[in-house]
């Protein structure tokens, strides 16, 4: 399992208890963190992807709202919809992600923490997304300039 990935799921877990407990101290998410093993660059990452989720939340919120159909924000599962606002984080402000890296592992992470239908539903939410903003391609650029 890749760094990114350890990170994204500490990400999940944080934003999962901060959406059921209220808002985290330091102390309970250094708490957190520590039962889970993970190597410091992981959990750095981590605390990256739920403070950019935490600062944009509603910006990330309207995007999701905007390509729900027939669905709203407050009906989504918690856990599918912290996947999906880490996956918008992703898009909208690592440049050195690409969107296909990005929302495969959105649809991991929601096939491992959602229900048997999350992987389909996050896939066909944040393409559709991806779409809508130009981000499809996203980082393609990088991955071809490494490749030659």
């Amino acid at each position: 399992m890749g760094l990114r990935h350890q990170g994204r799921e500490l990400a999940l877990k944080a934003l999962y208890r901060i959406d059921i407990c209220g808002d985290a101290s330091s102390d309970d998410l250094t708490a957190l963190f520590e039962s889970f093993p993970a190597e410091e660059s992981a959990r750095k990452f981590a605390v990256q992807l739920m403070e950019g989720v935490r600062r944009e939340q509603p910006t990330l919120d309207k995007h999701l709202a905007d390509a729900l159909e027939h669905w709203s924000v407050k009906r989504l599962s918690r856990v599918d919809h912290n996947i999906m606002r880490i996956a918008l984080y992703e898009l909208l402000r690592m440049d050195d992600i690409p969107a296909r890296v990005t929302i495969d592992e959105a649809i991991e992470l929601a096939k491992c923490y959602g229900d048997i239908e999350s992987g389909r539903f996050v896939n066909g939410v944040l393409d559709e997304i991806a779409g809508r903003l130009g981000l499809k391609q996203k980082g393609e650029e990088i991955t071809l300039s490494k490749a030659e």
